[in-house]
């Protein structure tokens, strides 16, 4: 079995690989032979990434942080995986997301405010800057299936319509590449409004 292409990830989106080979117009040329196309994939040993954010619940509610609310699959995640025990939360829920999903200050990726209250003024937009790529595209960029289920409350109330625009929603510019759950901060709980990527 040939060995597999080293991928370098020190830029992204990871740059297109020019072909260097003897290139021939005719198929049927016995010289013709070009590489199998390789599926970009995370690195070898590379782990799973699975965040949870829970809207309105403080940092040391869950057992698996000290709390008195008993979380055993919570408890069982973190024995096997890495916890953050520092994470800086807003105290609101639209900019924790944002700040998770980004690893950045709230501000700094234009959700100072939750988005219904967005506003022009810097860092208030809603609006997340294209130099600021989120966790999910810096994921999928590296070769991870990426998807969000739940609360997104990250779309700004001008884009949040089933006819987009649809540059702030998970599967547009967020990175995700699937998506199910809502869109807002606030849905009903006997008749949600519910999406499947864009689909109502």
């Amino acid at each position: 079995m040939a060995e597999k292409t080293q991928v370098g990830r020190e830029v992204l989106p990871i740059p297109d690989r020019p072909y260097l080979g003897h290139v021939t117009y005719d198929a049927k040329d016995p010289n013709t032979s070009f590489p199998p196309i390789e599926p970009l994939l995370p690195p070898e040993g590379a782990p799973n990434v699975l965040v949870v954010l829970l809207d309105d619940v403080g940092f040391g509610a869950a057992s698996a942080f000290g709390g008195p609310a008993s979380t055993p699959t919570a408890e069982r995640l973190q024995r096997n995986g890495l916890s953050y025990n520092r994470f800086h939360t807003t105290a609101l829920c639209a900019p924790t997301r944002a700040a998770l999903l980004s690893g950045r200050n709230h501000h700094s990726v234009g959700m100072g405010l939750i988005t219904e209250t967005a506003t022009a003024a810097p860092g208030s937009s809603g609006v997340r800057p294209n130099t600021k790529a989120a966790l999910p595209m810096t994921l999928k960029l590296n070769g991870y299936s990426t998807a969000q289920f739940g609360k997104c409350h990250e779309v700004p109330p001008w884009q949040s319509s089933p006819v987009g625009p649809f540059d702030a929603w998970p599967t547009g510019g967020g990175g995700f590449e699937h998506f199910y759950g809502f869109i807002g901060g606030e849905n009903n709980q006997f008749y949600p409004a519910l999406y499947d990527g864009f689909s109502p």
